[in-house]
């Protein structure tokens, strides 16, 4: 139950993030937004601010920005249509109710003769038979009644589709950015609490049980020679620690300004390339600093999103085990192995797992946020945009392929779990 909780709360956190990078620019363009839903399905909670509800849905499986113009709009007046409409101070049209008029008799009501809510923003109809064709003016703030919820008109300036080029993209890109900025801001407090890694050949935290513990070696020995070599900073202790598994080393340290010397027999641990290395059983050094965690912050995302690069190459190129592909399951399970070890893993998993979605969003890959940047691309390089249909299509079968991917890398996960 605990892992669930954290998965929902990790993923409510990824998820919101990157939907609100995109509802931020997409209000700042002057684009109406309809919706803003954390996960997909039924509502659990809705609440209307502005002119956009905030919704909770059922399934944490996702999210959306609901932007008028995206789709076609869905509300439309029809000639001989009856309605209710409801009029500001000015005479103009406020409000519009299409259906249950019954539950409206305070409403004007009258037959529609021609409606426009998009771009001149006019209503004419005639209130009952012998009397003449009224028109009126559309506030462009008018709401329509729908589920027994205002929603607000979409005028042809507020929507999507009618923004700039550049105003389009920054908004489908905020996504990812959003993700990829509280990964730096995750590190950032990481490197706050737990120091910022030192390049000092000193020691760190030191492991009960390892040789160096087991030696006398305490955090904070600074190591100036290992069989008489001198060694300058981190990683000369670990290149010549590593070379030397269950071997005999002389440390030469140096401890509150004088020099000692100890002998121990180095451990042993398999690396990554499957060969032996050896291991003393201390952390590498930090130290703590506001500029240092900043810089650390950022090195380390740009760290994992070169690694999500690799990784995607080698996965293209048939150099990744497919084995190793982890879904929703697998990284439910791996959530639960870094919750067992703690908050700070928890923190790093947490910005690991956002560059990870700026990353995946980005590939110019249908249905995803690099797959509509695409488009836009195309659409700059032609000087006219691509068919709403054609892109639609091509959008439907790469939601289509992603969820048979989804479905096969789930599988994979199944079958990973019950293997172990």
């Amino acid at each position: 139950m605990e892992t669930l909780i954290i998965v929902v709360i990790i993923f409510g956190l990824l998820v919101s993030i990157h939907e609100f990078g995109h509802l931020i620019v997409a209000k700042r363009s002057g684009i109406l937004c309809r919706e803003y839903a954390i996960g997909f399905g039924p509502k659990i909670f809705a609440i209307k601010k502005g002119e956009t509800v905030y919704t909770l849905r059922l399934l944490p499986i996702g999210g959306y920005v609901r932007m008028a113009g995206e789709d076609p709009e869905t509300f439309e007046v029809k000639p001989g249509q009856n309605i209710g409409i409801y009029l500001d101070t000015h005479g103009n049209v406020c409000r519009i109710v299409s259906d249950h008029l019954e539950k409206y008799p305070d409403a004007r009501f009258l037959t529609v003769e021609q409606c426009d809510l998009e771009n001149e923003l006019c209503l004419s109809g005639y209130e009952d038979e012998d009397a003449p064709l009224t028109r009126y003016a559309i506030n462009r703030d008018a709401t329509y009644v729908a589920d027994n919820q205002d929603f607000q008109i979409a005028p042809r300036d507020r929507q999507f589709s009618s923004q700039s080029l550049l105003a389009r993209f920054l908004t489908i890109f905020a996504g990812p950015f959003m993700n990829l900025l509280l990964a730096v801001i995750i590190f950032i407090i990481y490197f706050s609490i737990q120091g910022v890694p030192s390049d000092a050949p000193q020691l760190g935290n030191v492991i009960k049980g390892y040789p160096a513990e087991k030696s006398g070696l305490v955090a904070g020995d600074r190591i100036v020679q290992i069989d008489g070599k001198q060694t300058n900073s981190w990683q000369d202790i670990v290149n010549y620690v590593s070379k030397h598994p269950k071997e005999k080393v002389m440390l030469t340290f140096e401890r509150n300004g004088s020099q000692q010397q100890v002998e121990l027999i180095t451990g042993q641990r398999k690396a990554e390339n499957g060969k032996a290395e050896g291991v003393i059983g201390v952390y590498q050094p930090t130290r703590h600093s506001l500029i240092g965690s900043v810089g650390a912050g950022v090195s380390q995302t740009y760290y994992w999103v070169k690694m999500e690069l690799v990784g995607l190459k080698m996965l293209i190129t048939g150099g990744f085990d497919l084995n190793k592909l982890a879904g929703p399951v697998g990284i439910y399970h791996a959530t639960g192995e870094v919750v067992a070890q703690g908050l700070f893993f928890v923190l790093n998993w947490t910005a690991f797992l956002s560059v990870n979605l700026a990353v995946i969003n980005l590939l110019p890959l249908p249905a995803l946020d690099g797959g509509r940047l695409m488009f836009l691309i195309v659409e700059a390089l032609r000087g006219k945009p691509v068919e709403p249909q054609k892109e639609a299509l091509v959008h439907f079968i790469g939601f289509a392929f992603l969820m048979l991917l989804m479905l096969l890398v789930t599988w994979n996960d199944l079958q990973n779990l019950f293997s172990r």
